[in-house]
């Protein structure tokens, strides 16, 4: 499974950016699609995940702010960020769990290569 992000970049506080990941290659019959993110000297955070039938799970700093949508027929993720704050830059990761949801990166076997969100005025 390979995975490609896109979407990132910078944005003022309180602003909104949209990211996307799409998938291909042998993806799993059903599998968990996830968001997670990284900031500097800090560990992987799960930001959020979808089911392939479409039961989403958040991270407790993004609830109420940002939405994870999946389309299954073109095997694509989108997370829309919104009211985003500084604390919120980091590199987000798209990536890809065949099991049941987690909010564990190891979980997830396969992993995009990063977009960059930055919140800065």
């Amino acid at each position: 499974v390979q995975l490609q992000a896109s979407g990132g970049g910078l944005v003022q506080p309180g602003g909104s950016l949209r990211l996307s990941c799409a998938a291909s290659g042998r993806t799993p019959s059903s599998y968990v699609m996830g968001w997670f993110r990284q900031a500097p000297e800090k560990e992987r955070e799960f930001v959020a995940g979808i089911t392939s039938g479409g039961t989403a799970m958040y991270g407790d700093s993004v609830k109420g702010r940002f939405t994870i949508s999946r389309d299954n027929a073109k095997r694509t993720v989108s997370l829309q960020m919104n009211n985003l704050k500084p604390e919120d830059t980091a590199v987000y990761y798209c990536a890809v769990n065949p099991n049941i949801m987690s909010i564990l990166p190891k979980s997830y076997y396969y992993w995009g290569q990063g977009t960059l969100v930055t919140v800065s005025s």
